[in-house]
This record gives structure tokens, sequence and C-alpha cells, in this order.
């Protein structure tokens, strides 16, 4: 049976690789042409475990005039801005290390009083 400090805090890092997915296919349609970027918010669910939610950001993206084959288009860019990405994926890998560190402590914690039973 998994403890309910562990099953939370294994949650909140499924959560928190959910979150590095959505950063990650931000950052790589960052030139991509109407590409709307996602964000994702954390709920607490059942047992204190942590939800994760994936919405699409339906901000507009800057449109710009380009050259096509049909010539001069106005053309919505995508709305990913690096400037908000980068500090994001620095903070989830900064969340995401606390729990790790969580899942150790327990794991230490639970090795001594085996020991002191022992």
């Amino acid at each position: 049976m998994i403890s309910s400090g562990i099953n939370s805090t294994l949650s909140a890092l499924q959560g928190f690789q959910k979150k590095q997915e959505s950063i990650a296919n931000n950052v790589a349609n960052v030139e991509t042409d109407g590409y709307k970027k996602t964000r994702v918010t954390f709920y607490e669910g059942e047992n204190s475990t942590v939800t994760p939610h994936v919405k699409k950001i339906e901000t507009p993206g800057p449109q710009v005039y380009e050259q096509t084959a049909e010539g001069s288009q106005l053309v919505e860019k995508s709305n990913v801005d690096l400037v908000e990405e980068i500090p994001q994926a620095m903070i989830n890998k900064r969340n995401f290390q606390a729990n790790i560190k969580m899942l150790q402590v327990e794991d230490e914690m639970k090795g001594y009083l085996l020991d002191m039973m022992g």
C-alpha cells in the first residue's frame, strides 16, 4: 500500500512532467504560424493528489504581413513567448526536484523506522 504522502508526491511529479511536456511543445512551436500555446494548472484531486489540467490559450499571436504565392498577406504568428516559457521551465524543474527530495526523505524515514524496529 502506498502512503498518502508518497501518493501525493507521485501525482505531483506526474503533473510537473505534464507541465514540462507542455512547455517543450510550446517552445518547439514558437515559429509555427497560428500555433496556440498551452498552460498546465494544478488542482487538488482525491486524497490530496495533484491533478494537472491542460488548457489551450486562445490569445492571438502577432500578425505580420508576409509575401506568399498569392501576394502579401496578413499571417498570424504563434502566441508563444520564450520570455515566459524559459522561466516556467526553470521553475518547473525546481518543483520536480523538490518532489524527488520529498520521496527520498520519506524513504529514509521509513528506513530509520524499520532499523529501530529490527
